[in-house]
C-alpha cells in the first residue's frame, strides 16, 4: 500500500471511504473532488467531501479516522503527511432539494471510492451557481459536462424542479 504522502486525492478518498466501510460508516465523495475525478483533474481542489449517508455519530467518525492517523482541526480531518483535508458534510445525500439514489464506485489501489454520478456532479455544481451565485461552480459544471456524457434532459427536469429554469435556459447550450 502506498504512503498517505504518495497518495493523490482520489487515493485517500478511496483509502478513507474504504477505512469507514468497514467500519460500518458510508460516505461518498462529492463536491470539488468529484469535479477533479470528472475532469480527469482540470480542476483540482485541496479538499475531499465524503458525505456520510446515514449520519453515524461523530464520536464513531473521530475514532475511525484516528486509525489511519488523521486528526479533526475544527470541522475538518487532517493528515500530517497529505496536503488534502477531509471533510464530512451531513447527510442526506442530495444535489440541490434532490436525494441521490445512485453513485459509482471506482476502483483504485488504496480501496473503492464511491461518488455520485457525473450528471449529479453537474446538478451539484448548478446548485450552487443557482443559489449563490457561484459562477466558478458554474465552469465546473461546464468542465465536468464537457469531459462526460451527462443527461441534458435530466439537467433541464431537475432544474425546472429546483425553481431555476428559466437559468438553465440560458446556460443550456454550454452544458
Amino acid at each position: 500500500m502506498k504512503q498517505i504522502n504518495e497518495m493523490t486525492q482520489l487515493e485517500i478518498g478511496a483509502y478513507v471511504c474504504s477505512h469507514l466501510e468497514e467500519n460500518g460508516i458510508e460516505v461518498v465523495l462529492s463536491g470539488g473532488a468529484s469535479v477533479s475525478l470528472y475532469s480527469n483533474n482540470k480542476y483540482i481542489s485541496k479538499d475531499i467531501d465524503l458525505v456520510d449517508i446515514y449520519s453515524v455519530s461523530r464520536r464513531k467518525l473521530i475514532s475511525a479516522m484516528h486509525e489511519i492517523g488523521f486528526v479533526e482541526q475544527h470541522r475538518y480531518f487532517k493528515h500530517p503527511e497529505s496536503i488534502y483535508i477531509v471533510e464530512f458534510p451531513p447527510g442526506p445525500l442530495t444535489v440541490g432539494d434532490e436525494v441521490v439514489n445512485r453513485t459509482h464506485q471506482v476502483k483504485l489501489s488504496t480501496g473503492i471510492l464511491k461518488v455520485i454520478s457525473a450528471t449529479d456532479c453537474v446538478k451539484d455544481r448548478l446548485a450552487a451557481y443557482y443559489h449563490w451565485g457561484d459562477k466558478q461552480s458554474l465552469s465546473q459544471a461546464i468542465l465536468v459536462s464537457k469531459e462526460n456524457k451527462v443527461n441534458i434532459e435530466e439537467l433541464k427536469s431537475w432544474s425546472k424542479r429546483e425553481g431555476k429554469q428559466k437559468e438553465f435556459e440560458l446556460i443550456k447550450d454550454k452544458l
